[in-house]
């Protein structure tokens, strides 16, 4: 009896493609806040699609909070103030995680050598047993503006001098790691959960001690598992959101 063929890699759909192309552009600055947004008409012939397409991917940045549409006025890319004042980070895939550096600035500095701490290992479901390297950043939407995340990035010794080779002021680290190493990502989790600033990070992120905010383990892991990049980020609540997307498999 012949091998039942494995079923073909379901397409992501033409709507939700391009919502991340538009979403991109608006994370890029290409359309700044308050500038009229291209019509639905010119959005058609742009990216050759219908218009309940283009429809179907505006309501989608409309509900992550990134555009607002009134009938008889078209479609606007909404103010930082109207969506809480707070940075929007819009997550269902590793590329959406491209889009957030892009939209913001960061720089790292190198700091210790040693083991994972116990506070971040004991967070981890993986192995992270072995030395880490760990570099702190403190990103920002531009140089003026306050903090809306200090971050500490952890690789592991099995990415050998290709930690030394990184540059700390350009692009995610992650994708830099990628190319330098050759080492592609095969799973990313993230553990969430909102604590209470310790004196370290309320005075990086400038705000008051014991102020709540969203801590952010990422792991990322090899296709065979292994973990060899972790990076645990610190958000004040009213600079920072997550915009999650979830599609349901039809």
């Amino acid at each position: 009896m012949a091998e039942a063929a494995a079923p073909a890699k379901k397409k992501m759909p033409r709507y939700l493609q391009v919502a991340d192309e538009l979403r991109e552009a608006i994370i890029d600055g290409r359309y700044a806040d308050g500038r009229q947004f291209p019509t639905e008409t010119a959005l058609c012939s742009q990216y050759n699609v219908s218009r309940f397409t283009v429809r179907e991917a505006l309501k989608r940045l409309q509900s992550e909070g990134l555009v607002e549409r009134k009938r008889g006025s078209g479609t606007v890319v909404q103010p930082a103030a109207a969506r809480g004042g707070a940075l929007h980070q819009p997550l269902s895939n590793v590329g959406e995680l491209l889009q957030y550096a892009r939209g913001s600035e960061v720089t790292y500095s190198p700091q210790d050598i040693g083991p994972l701490p116990r506070e971040i290992a004991d967070q981890i479901e993986e192995d992270t047993a072995g030395t880490w390297r760990r570099f702190i950043g403190t990103r920002r939407q531009n140089p003026s503006s306050p903090p809306i995340a200090v971050t500490d990035a952890y690789f592991h010794e099995k990415l050998g001098d290709a930690v030394d080779r990184l540059d700390l002021g350009a692009g995610t680290l992650f994708s830099q790691i990628e190319k330098l190493t050759g080492t592609s990502i095969g799973r990313v989790t993230q553990d969430i959960q909102a604590i209470a600033a310790d004196a370290g990070t309320a005075k990086a992120l400038e705000i008051n001690r014991d102020q709540p905010v969203l801590r952010i383990i990422r792991c990322y892991l090899d296709p065979k598992g292994g973990v060899y990049e972790i990076s645990v980020s610190h958000h004040p609540g009213d600079r920072f959101a997550y915009s999650m997307h979830i599609d349901l498999d039809s």
